[in-house]
């Protein structure tokens, strides 16, 4: 650590306090295939990887996912009415920042004259 504190490179410095905090850590560098056997070559490992992404990814018999009818239930709340929509848009605050939906007050104030 003291030479590392003397030369010119204070990212090897850093490194080497963290391994320093930290201690061994071990890297995983073996996995099981698919009889359960560990495999511990590189290329192997990452085949493995490769085969069972694939495999959990891509499933294979499921065409009928669009085609499937979806019901949905009629809103329970009933639209509002003019008078409630005007006074919603009467308490809106001006100059803040809009919300998730990115519409300015000063927008729904200025337009909810002539929507009514």
């Amino acid at each position: 650590m003291e030479t590392k504190s003397k030369s010119e490179n204070i990212r090897d410095l850093y490194r080497g306090i963290k391994d320093l905090r930290k201690g061994y850590q071990p890297t995983t560098d073996r996995v099981k295939d698919e009889k359960s056997d560990l495999v511990t070559d590189s290329h192997s490992i990452s085949a493995r990887w490769k085969n069972h992404f694939t495999q959990l990814l891509n499933v294979h018999g499921v065409y009928d996912v669009w085609q499937t009818e979806t019901h949905t239930a009629k809103p329970s709340v009933p639209k509002p009415s003019a008078f409630e929509f005007q006074m919603a848009t009467e308490k809106l605050k001006r100059h803040k920042s809009p919300g998730t939906d990115q519409i300015p007050a000063e927008f729904i104030t200025s337009g909810s004259n002539n929507s009514l």
